[in-house]
């Protein structure tokens, strides 16, 4: 059993020379090697026990992506210390109550962030210090910038030899890393306590689906406060001698973002770890370029598509059956078209890890098709967070992959008894990447974690293959009146996906007749559509068109539509409410993942939910549904 710190000193010592960190400040990137990473982590160290931090300290850290954010959660778990590692899209009171309820001490930040901790300040009697990974035009008498506490780090090195060593070897793996916090989108977030062993623990269990070649690079784009990130970026890569590197920062995180693309290019990377938003985005991107060249490109390119699918089918069965004959036409498509599309990513992408519990197939599909296949994994927090993954060698499109190996996984029923091999209930588990629990909040650990094994809260199955099946949530499962219970985020993900007219949608069913819908409306091709029939987009006849346009889509999945063998009609929405306003962070409906928060939507639109159930609201055409209609086709 190791310690991070342990798995950063073995592949010190065998990969010395190997680029670790990535990092473009100027014009490109320029690399860190394994043993210029430990010397300025040892400084980092250093500096942070001449300031007086000792075992079990809680330290916070908010940044983006950089160097210094590896550099300096190694140099906290060096000290003994807990990184409280905080995602940038925090404000205010939800930043404070994470702060507060860590018992953080110290707080390192970079500029970007600095001033969402210096206005909660105040309110923060438990942090002595706050270092500044920017340094700022003024200090106040306890804070430093980080270049303080490496120069504070140099002199200690010399006083107090080998004393970084001493303290790191007194490190045990069940001793914390991580206070690692929900999104916090039912109740207060729990903050959960990840030890050195549940994340070295979860590397070899990782590492039992796909190598990582030390000559591998990746591009961390998402971010890092997430275990996600830690174990198959920073710490798988590191037990392998591969190297990491992060986005270009810019001056705002819109320019972050856009500097992604433009990084993938430069960085060329072997593997990306994504997330379903992200995934979507790169797709919508790479359709609107091959529209960009005109309606040939478009024309073939949809043609090599579908070709693809017909060949690839879910990927562990391509090529089979009569579908061999499309062979020459994949492999041309591939040399004409894919590989082009390809270089977009750099060229040297071989697959994407895709992240989160649900990613439909239709996007697996794409991905696959174009050459750079998107093996989706499952896994949590709580878990630190993989369970299983797809990888080249096993997958089947569709599923969430192979478990990994040195973990036990069972289904079991509402009353906890194991259920059958393809028989649907919660997924549970055990292993050493279980965490430890829920810092201060014993009765949720209690709840969450029974006699070792871990209930995960999602619905799924096993299948004869040993793939694990992820259905949604248990908690977010729809009710039937007739009590049967059924998942809707397949269904609503199906529908986004399917239609260009639905940019989000949020299934209701509590025990009623029938199920119903919030809908948001992609607006631009709504107006797009309705224009286009010749339509006065101030008149009634427009509002009522508009709201038809998202009835028909609908009925695409219904008896006689062409996916009406999807999904049972009755899981399907009868009546919907068109709702003018999207789902963001910054209206609370999506969590930082990007997840729709069910239950807040459900809370803000309860009005127009129970209307639904009403002989007037289960019109589509009600007023509620042509005013909101009116008002997309007026903005």
């Amino acid at each position: 059993m190791k310690t991070i710190i342990e798995m950063f000193e073995e592949s010190v010592s065998k990969f010395s020379e190997n680029p670790y960190v990535w990092e473009k400040i100027t014009d490109r990137y320029e690399p860190m090697t394994y043993a210029q990473t430990k010397k300025e982590v040892y400084r980092m160290a250093a500096g942070l026990l001449s300031l007086g931090v000792k075992k079990d300290d809680k330290i916070a850290l908010l940044s983006e992506g950089r160097r210094m954010w590896v550099i300096s959660e190694l140099a906290i778990l060096y000290t003994g210390a807990v990184n409280v590692p905080l995602s940038i899209k925090l404000d205010g009171n939800d930043l404070l109550f994470r702060l507060v309820h860590s018992e953080t001490s110290m707080i390192i930040v970079s500029g970007q962030q600095a001033s969402k901790v210096e206005k909660l300040r105040e309110l923060l009697p438990n942090v002595k210090r706050i270092i500044y990974l920017d340094k700022p035009e003024k200090l106040l008498d306890n804070d430093l910038s980080v270049e303080d506490v490496l120069a504070l780090g140099d002199k200690f090195l010399k006083e107090n030899p080998g004393r970084v060593e001493e303290v790191s070897r007194g490190i045990k793996p069940s001793d914390y890393a991580n206070i690692s916090y929900t999104s916090g989108t039912t109740a207060d977030p729990k903050g959960i306590i990840l030890s050195h062993r549940n994340y070295t623990a979860n590397v070899e269990q990782a590492l039992t689906l796909m190598d990582i070649p030390s000559y591998y690079k990746t591009l961390l784009i998402l971010p890092l406060d997430h275990c996600f990130a830690h174990v198959a970026g920073i710490y798988s890569f590191m037990a392998k001698g591969a190297s990491i590197a992060t986005v270009q920062g810019g001056k705002t995180p819109m320019d972050t973002l856009k500097n992604i693309p433009i990084n993938i290019k430069e960085l060329k990377p072997n593997i990306l770890l994504s997330v379903p938003a992200l995934a979507k985005s790169f797709k919508k991107n790479i359709e609107n370029g091959i529209r960009a060249k005109g309606p040939f490109t478009e024309k073939l390119f949809n043609h090599a598509l579908k070709i693809s699918y017909k060949y690839n089918k879910e990927g562990w069965n391509k090529g089979t059956g009569f579908t061999f004959i499309y062979k020459p036409l994949v492999w041309l498509y591939d040399k004409i078209l894919f590989s082009k599309i390809c270089e977009v990513f750099g060229g040297e992408l071989d697959f994407f890890i895709g992240g989160g519990a649900l990613l439909d197939i239709e996007l697996q599909r794409f991905y696959y098709a174009i050459g750079i296949p998107m093996l989706q994994g499952y896994g949590l927090s709580e878990a630190t967070p993989i369970i299983s993954s797809n990888s080249l060698k096993r997958h089947k499109l569709g599923s969430s992959g192979h478990l990994v190996k040195y973990l036990d996984l069972k289904i079991c029923d509402e009353n906890g008894n194991e259920l059958p091999i393809g028989e649907k209930g919660e997924i549970v588990v055990r292993g050493e990447n279980v965490m430890v629990g829920y810092w201060k909040n014993e009765k949720a650990t209690a709840e969450t974690v029974r006699d070792g094994w871990l209930y995960t809260g999602d619905m799924g199955y096993m299948d004869k293959d040993g793939f694990l099946y992820v259905l949604g949530r248990f908690k977010s499962l729809l009710i039937s009146s007739d009590g049967e219970k059924y998942s809707p985020e397949g269904i609503e993900e199906t529908l986004i996906q399917y239609s260009k007219y639905i940019e989000n949608v949020v299934l209701h069913n509590n025990q009623k007749p029938y199920t119903t819908a919030l809908i948001v409306p992609s607006k631009e091709a709504l107006k797009k559509a309705v224009i286009g029939k010749g339509l006065d987009y101030e008149s009634v006849d427009a509002a009522k068109e508009a709201v038809a346009i998202i009835y028909n889509e609908i009925a695409r999945f219904k008896p006689g539509g062409e996916f009406a063998d999807m999904f049972p009609e009755r899981w399907l929405p009868a009546t919907f409410a068109l709702l003018d306003e999207p789902f963001t962070e910054q209206n609370g409906l999506v969590n930082s993942t990007m997840k729709v928060v069910r239950g807040k939507v459900e809370k803000m639109y309860s009005n127009r939910l129970e209307n639904l159930y009403t002989p007037t609201g289960k019109n589509i055409l009600n007023d509620q549904n042509l005013s909101v209609a009116s008002s997309i086709l007026k903005s």
